[in-house]
């Protein structure tokens, strides 16, 4: 009796077979520990990658959805509007505080929190429960993108290589575009009474001079010093940024127009730019600058 061949898969099981297998390997993925150090020094370990999370911060929530990780946010804090789906999030910090009953219903696996937003205090009674902490605070430009690529780690986000490249690419035209360009005195206002400024340890600072202007107050220690308007007048910038929602001028600028004794107000130089994009350290953050950089070109005087 002759033997008989065995009987081929059908193309259907073939198909079975190679999505049982694509699961088995994401159900493994899911499972292998990730660790990844934030910008406190600490490293944060993960048994798994994070399936919910807490982003107690605008930027963060900005940056999770970047990388294509933005569907596991279970909370967040007020003013998370950005992009829409966040608005949808729960809210459970609000004015600086963290309502911990709200955020230990969210069962989060990893909470990640904005360290100049969070205070130890807020960060230690996290830790007292238990919850994975991940402390962000980018102190450049480029640790932004640092950032979303430690995030992606702990997430296991598809999107953060290219998330992080792309905000890199953008930083680097605008470096090489206004390299070597002739600078231009900056006096960024933060805040009108008291009047505030940005040190030049600030991101805004090295902003500024990627756009090839000098804050007028870089050599201040503090990040946000208080300033006198003599001081500005002292400095005559020749040009004045100021940073609210939307770029929505709101008076803030108005008093300087009785100086006109500085060279900003004697060509009109005062410029309102969008808070939500320059302030968050997130992946909108080019875009804005890159508008920075068009007001510092437009004050450059001709030669």
């Amino acid at each position: 009796m002759s033997a008989v061949a065995p009987r081929r898969p059908s193309a259907t099981a073939r198909a079975l077979a190679a999505v049982a297998l694509l699961a088995a390997v994401a159900g493994i993925a899911r499972a292998q520990a990730v660790s990844a150090i934030d910008d406190a020094g600490r490293r944060v370990n993960l048994a798994a990658p994070a399936q919910r999370v807490a982003a107690l911060a605008p930027n963060l929530v900005e940056q999770l959805y970047a990388i294509g990780a933005g569907q596991r946010i279970v909370a967040t804090s007020e003013h998370a509007d950005h992009p829409e789906a966040a608005r949808r999030v729960p809210r459970v910090a609000v004015a600086g505080s963290i309502d911990l009953e709200r955020l230990v219903a969210a069962k989060p696996d990893l909470v990640v929190v904005w360290g100049g937003g969070t205070s130890q205090a807020q960060q230690a009674a996290l830790a007292r429960l238990g919850l994975p902490v991940y402390v962000a605070e980018a102190a450049t430009l480029d640790a932004v993108a640092s950032s979303m690529e430690r995030l992606g780690v702990l997430t296991a986000a598809p999107d953060a290589a290219a998330a992080a490249a792309r905000y890199r690419a953008d930083l680097a035209t605008l470096r090489q575009r206004h390299a070597g360009t002739a600078p231009v005195r900056v006096f960024y206002q933060a805040w009108p009474a008291p009047l505030i400024t940005l040190g030049g340890r600030h991101v805004i600072s090295e902003a500024i001079a990627l756009c090839g202007g000098r804050n007028v107050f870089a050599a201040l220690e503090p990040l946000a010093p208080t300033v006198s308007p003599e001081a500005v007048l002292a400095a005559d910038p020749q040009l004045i940024v100021a940073a609210e929602p939307h770029a929505r001028p709101t008076g803030a600028l108005d008093a300087w127009r009785r100086y006109p004794q500085i060279a900003a107000v004697r060509s009109g130089a005062l410029v309102t730019l969008d808070a939500d994009r320059l302030t968050r350290a997130g992946p909108r953050l080019p875009e804005e600058v890159g508008r920075l950089c068009t007001a510092i070109a437009a004050a450059r005087p001709v030669p």
